[in-house]
């Protein structure tokens, strides 16, 4: 962490134009936001800055418009939600990125906000061109990435600007980098990772990379029926990944290597479809018409016990299909259990995926871990130990 320049508050800001590239990508239908999670980390931080007088310039993206101008993914809802929320004025700026575009910048007042049209209208933006970049740079004196969702991703707006201005990470970055480093470097053991989803090629290397670095490996979700199939137990006509055999069997030997225990479901809440009602199925109840669809109760124990052995808990993926409340059950009771012991053991606990999230979101949880990522596949990739293409270029020369 130390060889990464972080924006600290020594730094002046006063008078001068300050970029902050955010990610307030978020869920919008029919101009109405649908979750503002992203936004509300930010603006503590944009507060601060308006506070100290500088110029706020605000670089985000939405969605995939592909260098083309998408009106259904306008930064427009976005600009009218900080107005209200910001305690300086902001303006709008949907023109070309030019000498135009410098001149607004420089006639912001100090306090004053300036937010961008969606990054991404523009093809350079994905295209991580030089010259975009360097025009970007123009905006500002000072660059600041607040977006460590979007900094796997070499791009103009994350990337390339660094060459051209003075480049720190923001607090938010900061944070998230510190959240791994709790997992993989500075960990307190035992550590347990609970991972869900779907599907299990999508998350290969980081049950692989967890598997060195984890004491236990919790599988829930349809990822695990791939383990139990491959133990052979019945799992019906549960959704199972083809192909997936040698996938487990890597993953059970590497864990074996590395003595991380890896543990699966024990019995389930089935239905006959996804809309269905809720049967208990133990393991040798199970029917060929049968659909796992959450974890059962004995299931639900075993991962108690496990937070209870563990002094750090990362969680990612429900455990079921949660959509479905009658199926949500085993993921509000793993959010329950470690917000319990969070609170009551000093258990460090970070979660992170946007389904998990939500489900902790619903339960009104999301004030009690220690860290909630909102960074996705970010911080995935970080977990694996890969190097993220916008966090090596804010490293100390």
């Amino acid at each position: 962490m130390s060889d990464l320049k972080i924006f600290s508050s020594d730094i002046s800001v006063n008078g001068k134009r300050v970029i902050v590239r955010s990610d307030l990508n978020v869920p919008i239908n029919n101009s109405k936001i649908d979750d503002d999670t992203r936004i509300k980390v930010i603006e503590p931080f944009v507060n601060k800055l308006i506070e100290n007088k500088a110029k706020v310039i605000l670089l985000s993206h939405l969605g995939r418009p592909k260098g083309k101008v998408v009106s259904e993914l306008s930064l427009k809802p976005i600009f009218n939600y900080l107005e209200k929320k910001l305690n300086g004025k902001i303006y709008f700026y949907q023109e070309k990125i030019d000498s135009k575009a410098v001149d607004a910048s420089n006639k912001l007042k100090p306090g004053e906000v300036l937010l961008f049209e969606n990054i991404r209208f523009f093809k350079e933006e994905e295209g991580d061109e030089e010259t975009f970049a360097k025009n970007l740079s123009r905006l500002g004196d000072i660059y600041i990435n607040e977006a460590f969702s979007c900094s796997h991703r070499k791009q103009a707006s994350i990337h390339k600007i660094t060459r051209f201005i003075d480049s720190y990470g923001g607090p938010l970055l900061e944070k998230e980098i510190q959240s791994i480093n709790l997992i993989i470097k500075n960990k307190k053991k035992p550590v347990t990772c609970i991972i869900g989803g779907s599907k299990v090629s999508t998350k290969i290397n980081i049950l692989s990379s967890l598997s060195k670095k984890a004491d236990n490996l919790v599988i829930v979700g349809a990822m695990a029926n791939n383990f139990l199939k491959f133990k052979g137990i019945n799992v019906g006509k549960s959704l199972i990944e083809e192909g997936s055999e040698n996938i487990v069997k890597n993953i059970n030997t590497l864990a074996a290597k590395n003595k991380c225990n890896i543990i699966i479901p024990v019995d389930w809440n089935t239905s006959s479809s996804v809309n269905g009602d809720p049967v208990y199925k133990s393991l040798k109840d199970m029917g060929s018409e049968d659909m796992i669809l959450d974890i059962g109760k004995s299931t639900i124990d075993l991962i108690s016990k496990t937070i209870d052995n563990s002094n750090t808990v990362f969680w990612n993926g429900p455990a079921g299909y949660y959509e479905n409340k009658n199926f949500s059950t085993g993921t509000l009771s793993i959010a329950n259990k470690i917000a319990e012991n969070t609170k009551s053991k000093s258990l460090i606990s970070i979660v992170g995926g946007g389904d998990t999230v939500a489900a902790i979101k619903n339960a009104g949880l999301e004030n009690v871990f220690t860290h909630l990522s909102t960074a996705g596949g970010a911080f995935l990739e970080s977990l694996e130990g890969k190097e993220l293409p916008g966090i090596k270029v804010l490293k100390k020369n």
